[in-house]
């Protein structure tokens, strides 16, 4: 588990990617190197996910976890088919205990104080804040952090190239969120020179990111 902490964190960067067929998993990761990242974030949003994740896990060139899991019969099938985490969009213990019976990281997504105290309860160190533009953005991510030292964050939800630094500057921070590097449509049409510029930006901004 804690390998996969330091891989999230030594890149400080997550990308989110819904990927609509499982050949397309390869090359996205092949991009993603190129750009300087090494992990992704498969989400659960279509048919092909859990093949990707499959292909991306066997491949071994990226830490590959999944997304959008809602639950635990989920949680189950992803690690089943190689994810090295698994992410939710909102806060579900038994999500959580089968993760953690597993030794699976989890970052289960909170918006508000009493998810974080439940997540502390649950014996959670790093959550996912969603969706984080929409919440009030760093703002509101930097007012939640100040009573949860112990906590760390990483906020999804409407973060691009142009809001990417402010959430980094935060120390809570453990790395950033986002589809911007790897949208359904780069991976469609098989732009994959586009993803590796996307991300090769993203890397950049990132590496001065820390305050």
């Amino acid at each position: 588990m804690a390998e996969v902490l330091e891989a999230i964190t030594a890149a400080r960067l997550l990308p989110v990617v819904v990927i609509e067929d499982a050949r397309t998993a390869p090359p996205l990761a092949a991009a993603l190197r190129r750009g300087g990242l090494n992990c992704a974030e498969i989400t659960l949003r279509t048919p092909a996910a859990e093949a990707a994740i499959a292909a991306l896990a066997a491949g071994g060139d990226v830490l590959v976890g999944a997304g959008t899991v809602l639950n635990a019969a989920q949680a189950a099938r992803v690690i089943d088919a190689g994810a090295g985490f698994v992410v939710t969009p909102g806060f579900s213990l038994q999500v959580v205990r089968h993760c953690q019976a597993r030794s699976v990281p989890v970052f289960p997504g909170v918006a508000t104080a009493t998810e974080l105290m439940a997540a502390l309860d649950a014996g959670i160190e790093t959550v996912k804040f969603f969706p984080a533009e929409q919440l009030g953005g760093v703002a509101t991510l930097k007012a939640l952090a100040a009573p949860f030292a112990t906590m760390k964050f990483i906020p999804t939800g409407g973060i691009s190239v142009g809001n990417l630094a402010g959430y980094l500057g935060l120390p809570a921070v453990r790395a950033a969120g986002g589809s911007w590097m790897a949208t359904a449509s780069l991976i469609g049409a098989g732009d994959f020179d586009e993803i590796t510029r996307l991300t090769a930006e993203a890397v950049a901004i990132a590496s001065g990111g820390r305050e």
